[in-house]
């Protein structure tokens, strides 16, 4: 499911639901078209977005896929502009939509060209006639047009096929543009951390074989896309083999390759999903690549520790745990913060031998032996999250395709994965449900439910009578630590990972803003944008001068408003090398503890350059400690130890906040100038110095020997 560029001006209906209703969907097919053409194809997928920009959520369909070439559709909510009820829908497909007839298996919303309106990429299959995947391009913003009516512009989206770096054989291009494939998903993000949204593609190959590689486009910032291919090697044919050059993964081709360290990588398998998502948390975007007969497979994007050179490498068999998926039917999976700690996990459906199963992150992008989930089954076909009783926490809704449609409810409180079947949530109608999509569509407050139908069955709205509204502000757990740096026309970028207890393309859609302050002075909002997955991005402008200090505010649809703790950095000649690295993990109130800096780290000043840590304990001891030898990152006491020995402290501290219960107000800082002129460590008194450090805290709430926490690291040369 995907949403792009809501423009809610949202206003809640707050009603009290019967009890007859509470925690119950009801289908209601009066509130959508019926019958054919408008409701009466073999369905593969639903997505929303506001396609026409008047405030409310509208429906696209992708159809014909297991049939035959058929019309995709578009339902508009009769809110808005239209004038109507909203959560009703009429189809508008012949009034917006290009006359197409072709054999879809997904359609994805995405701004490809940054005008603020939906976009549409659908997915196709040449399993019947040769045909590609299409670009329909929203007639609104920069096109000048109206929103919500579409143009086809698959001939001039694709650039370079079947030349000069591209992997596409030329007999492959078609006259009409792109390319013979087979596929049946494709996923939008930063890769390349240049600010706009690129494409992974996926195939599956003929009779699903599992022998077509995915590819990789890169966006050129206009909705023009060229593949990312820098090995130069182009295929003979359709499919790629063992030995071949891994296209956009770092080494050779090799099936099922067990190996982690870049020499190989496998790149073809029989995808029906791929999702992108910050796995590790070093804000870029990795890969989770499904594969229906073969297990699926996890690509670490490289581009921020090679400092800008966008790579792949497959790391499967080093960051999944033995045996992460068994048996074949491996039909999908959901990225998600499961258990509230920060870090995307995985749902995966049917990746258990026809079972779905769940991998809990580390926290280091590395996953727990898998769950099973009770209740499961063979025919689960999608999963989406929603959170349908209101209580805070990413609930399932199973897309079932033979047997009634299932909801998975989260007991939440004991940090999720509590997942158990929710009776009498759901009707217990027999459906051929290939996919769903959750959204309030109907603003009274609640997770509403659309299922896409096979063999020509209606698509379904599933309405929520619960009617809650959400009380719970979306989260933002870590915000890029910005290095100093010396005045420029170059923006500072600032990047964020943010969840909600909502789909995270629903996330994408609310309002985010960067906040930002020089030298004490007063506040200017900017905007923070999707950049994909859990990854936001904002820029602050490169001509700032003196000690900036920026927060990321997020508010959600209902006016539920967090923020992150302040970071700060020095920007001005002269200021010196300072970054930050490493990571750090939750403490035991599942905060993220946080590093941060400002001023300048000086032999001459005897003040000033001030090393600080929040979003820790309240009245905990903790000190800053930094060590002369290097840099590391090994496990150490439940976190991170991110500096080599041996190692000095500073004097211990008891960290700022409100008297217990514990929370995580607390705050440290230390003045590192003013530790180096005391004299009690001459090494650091001399200029050229390179230092690297780190807060340790106590935490009380952790059993032993893990009862400690820390943040991430700080490397700085004395000036």
């Amino acid at each position: 499911m995907q949403v792009v560029r809501l423009s809610l001006g949202l206003v809640v209906l707050i009603s009290c639901a019967s009890s007859a209703f509470a925690q119950t969907f009801t289908s209601n097919p009066g509130a959508i078209p019926q019958g054919s053409p408008f409701n009466a194809s073999y369905t593969e997928s639903v997505n929303f977005a506001d396609v026409d920009l008047d405030g409310d959520l509208d429906a696209a369909f992708a159809d014909g896929g297991d049939c035959c070439n058929d019309q995709n559709r578009l339902w508009l909510n009769q809110g808005g502009a239209q004038g109507g009820t909203v959560g009703t829908f009429l189809d508008a497909t012949a009034a917006a939509f290009p006359v197409v007839n072709d054999s879809s298996r997904n359609l994805e919303f995405a701004d490809i060209d940054a005008d603020g309106d939906a976009d549409l990429h659908i997915s196709n299959h040449s399993s019947w006639v040769n045909q590609t995947s299409r670009w329909w391009v929203n007639q609104g913003g920069v096109q000048g047009g109206s929103s919500g009516t579409y143009t086809d512009q698959t001939s001039t989206r694709w650039v370079g096929l079947g030349g000069s770096g591209s992997s596409v054989h030329p007999s492959l291009v078609l006259p009409s543009g792109g390319f013979i494939d087979w596929s049946a998903f494709a996923a939008f993000g930063d890769l390349d951390a240049d600010g706009d949204l690129d494409l992974v593609h996926s195939s599956y190959g003929p009779a699903f074989n599992g022998n077509v590689p995915s590819r990789v486009f890169l966006n050129d910032g206009n909705g023009f896309f060229q593949e990312f291919n820098p090995s130069g090697f182009q295929l003979t044919g359709v499919a790629i083999v063992d030995g071949d050059p891994g296209l956009w993964c770092e080494g050779l081709q090799q099936n099922g390759t067990t190996n982690a360290t870049g020499q190989f990588c496998d790149i073809a398998m029989s995808a029906l999903s791929v999702d992108l998502g910050d796995i590790d948390g070093d804000f870029d975007l990795d890969l989770v690549h499904g594969s229906r007969n073969d297990r699926p497979r996890l690509f670490r994007n490289r581009v921020t520790e090679t400092g800008g050179t966008l790579s792949f490498r497959d790391v499967s068999n080093a960051q999944f745990p033995a045996n992460w998926s068994t048996g074949t039917g491996h039909y999908e999976q959901e990225l998600g913060d499961m258990d509230d700690d920060g870090d995307l996990d995985i749902y995966g459906l049917n990746w258990l031998n026809l079972t779905d199963g769940l991998l809990k992150n580390n926290g280091d992008g590395t996953f727990a032996p898998p769950i099973t989930i009770p209740g499961s089954g063979q025919d689960d076909n999608e999963a989406e999250w929603v959170d349908y009783d209101r209580d805070g926490d990413l609930d399932v809704f199973i897309a079932v395709w033979s047997g009634p449609n299932r909801m998975f409810q989260n007991s939440g409180a004991s940090g999720g994965y509590g997942y158990s079947v929710a009776s009498g949530v759901l009707p217990t109608t027999s459906q051929r449900s290939l996919a769903a999509a959750t959204a309030d569509v109907d603003q009274d407050g609640d997770s509403d439910v659309f299922t896409a139908e096979d063999v020509g069955l209606a698509n379904v709205f599933l309405e929520n009578h619960t009617d809650v509204v959400d009380t719970h502000a979306p989260r933002v757990f870590k915000v890029e630590q910005v290095p100093s740096r010396a005045p420029s026309a170059t923006p500072t970028v600032v990047r964020a990972l943010i969840y909600d207890n909502e789909p995270w393309l629903l996330t994408a859609q609310e309002l985010h803003q960067l906040v930002y302050r020089v030298n004490g002075g007063s506040a200017t909002v900017l905007p923070v944008q999707w950049v994909g997955g859990n990854l936001f991005r904002g820029e602050l402008p490169g001509a700032l001068e003196g000690d900036v200090c920026y927060r990321v505010r997020s508010t959600d649809f209902y006016g539920n408003t967090s923020e992150s703790p302040e970071r700060c950095f020095h920007s001005g000649v002269g200021a010196g090398s300072v970054s930050v690295y490493c990571t750090s993990k939750t403490n035991s109130e599942v905060c993220y503890p946080q590093l941060s800096f400002s001023g300048v780290p000086s032999t001459t000043s005897a003040s000033g350059f001030v090393v600080g840590a929040n979003n820790v304990l309240n009245n905990k001891f903790g000190l800053f400690f930094y060590s002369l030898a290097g840099k590391q990152a090994v496990a150490f006491q439940g976190g991170y130890l991110c500096v080599k020995l041996p190692t000095k402290r500073t004097p211990t501290q008891n960290s700022a906040g409100q008297p217990p219960p514990n929370d995580c107000s607390g705050g440290y800082v230390f003045d590192f100038n003013a530790y180096a002129a005391s004299g009690a460590d001459p090494a650091v008194q001399v200029t050229g110095t390179t230092v690297w450090g780190q807060w340790w805290q106590r935490d009380p709430g952790f059993a032993p020997p893990n009862n400690t926490g820390l943040t991430e690291a700080i490397e700085f040369v004395m000036q």
